[in-house]
């Protein structure tokens, strides 16, 4: 079986695939690819099935060896990959000779680049998932990020070498967002009008202590009515909720499962994967929408991922 030797694991190299949906009640959070849309056309590009595991980069890539060749892709932002010395692009299946090696520098555009390779990365599955989970040490390569001297086992390539590209019109549409398009929050009428007008004037910044598991936000505070208290309810991913600072919080991929503090807004689906790719000290805003149009514009994000177009060979 073929294999990927790490000689440097970057800042927060992981193994994720889409995530394990559906153990919510039982306290486990989904986890998978911080940007879900990178990781489905990467994995396409390397002729996966498109939850195939891959590893994610945080920030800054590592170095990885291939003693027998394979077929890669990278995905998502730009960390200045060579590859035996050259320039590797993004959005393009690639061919690495026995012995090649892969070394990427820090990210030149957003938060997250995706390595996947043909025939994924193969590690045992945790309730249907590789993905790891950070915070509580599950699933992924011994539910941990990457260190030096880690092999990884890759999972049997089926077809030969295929040049493949993504269109520059799908990576137009696809592109990430500094402005998150979300739907009211179930305790959204706990904010004053003049509350929810600020919130969506204002511009906010990510916090430095953001992770997979919140993006807290620095900006104008946001009042919710004092007197209501809360009983802890369940939570879904994207959930903006704002604690008692008044500073939101977007709840992500290793979110706890549970919370008591009300939640204004909660981002789109369809933008989830632009969450993944914000930084430290990135700005963004928020935009309203009505849940018809959130159905749509997932709908529309959907349909241009499956195009059969989307990929040129």
């Amino acid at each position: 079986m073929s294999t990927i030797e790490v000689q440097a694991p970057g800042l927060l190299t992981t193994v994720q695939d889409l995530g394990r949906d559906g153990f919510g009640p039982m306290g486990v959070s989904p986890s998978g690819a911080a940007d879900a849309v990178s990781l489905r056309l990467g994995n396409r590009l390397v002729g996966n099935a498109e939850g195939a595991a891959g590893l994610e980069m945080t920030l800054v890539g590592g170095a990885f060896r291939f003693p027998q060749g394979a077929v890669i892709a990278l995905s998502g932002s730009d960390f200045g990959a060579t590859l035996d010395g050259e320039a590797v692009g993004l959005w393009a299946s690639v061919q690495v000779q026995p012995g090649g090696i892969l070394r990427m520098g820090a990210t030149r555009s957003g938060a997250r680049c995706y390595l996947c390779v043909q025939g994924g990365i193969a590690v045992r599955p945790l309730l249907g998932s590789a993905s790891t989970h950070v915070l509580s040490g599950l699933g992924g390569f011994e539910g941990r990020a990457l260190r030096r001297g880690d092999v990884l086992r890759i999972g049997p390539a089926k077809d030969p070498f295929r040049k493949r590209t993504v269109t520059p019109r799908a990576l137009d549409s696809l592109s990430p967002r500094r402005v998150l398009r979300v739907t009211a929050g179930p305790q959204s009428d706990w904010f004053s009008e003049s509350s929810q007008r600020a919130f969506y004037a204002s511009a906010y910044r990510v916090a430095e202590e953001s992770n997979r598991m919140g993006l807290r936000l620095e900006g104008s505070p946001v009042a919710a009515d004092s007197v209501r208290e809360m009983i802890t309810e369940g939570v879904p991913l994207g959930a903006v909720q704002v604690p008692a600072s008044g500073q939101p919080i977007i709840l992500f991929v290793e979110q706890q499962t549970t919370g008591g503090y009300p939640k204004i807004a909660n981002v789109i689906s369809a933008d989830l994967h632009s969450v993944g790719q914000l930084r430290p000290r990135d700005e963004i805003r928020f935009e309203r929408v009505e849940f018809e149009t959130a159905q749509s514009l997932l709908r529309e994000q959907e349909t241009l991922i499956a195009w059969e177009k989307l990929i040129q060979e």
